[in-house]
């Protein structure tokens, strides 16, 4: 997928330029019936509608691609999530850093 005026690839994730809003979370929503303007007032305030509709045309333009990509990143998330989730050390280092958190609040 090529970048455009409104997506960009930063570090391999395909995000709204110039933002920290990825392209999948987007999808996802729009996906689900959302429109542009709830898109933008409800889910990211942070994007002008511009963005949001830049965005969603970039997908809907690169449609197979970005399905294609946005499965491969939900797949490598849950198996993320099921590693960490088994991980002894992982867990003690998130309990840890709770716990710091909670006492320095």
């Amino acid at each position: 997928m090529q970048e455009s005026a409104y997506i960009e690839n930063n570090n391999g994730v395909w995000r709204v330029r110039g933002s920290r809003v990825s392209l999948a979370s987007i999808v996802r929503v729009f996906r689900e019936g959302m429109s542009a303007e709830s898109i933008s007032r409800e889910c990211f305030p942070s994007l002008s509608l511009e963005q949001v509709y830049g965005a969603i045309t970039h997908y809907l333009a690169n449609r197979r691609e970005a399905d294609r990509l946005i499965a491969s990143d939900e797949t490598d998330a849950a198996t993320w999530q099921v590693n960490a989730s088994t991980d002894p050390m992982f867990s003690s280092k998130m309990a840890a850093a709770r716990a710091a958190m909670l006492t320095h609040a």
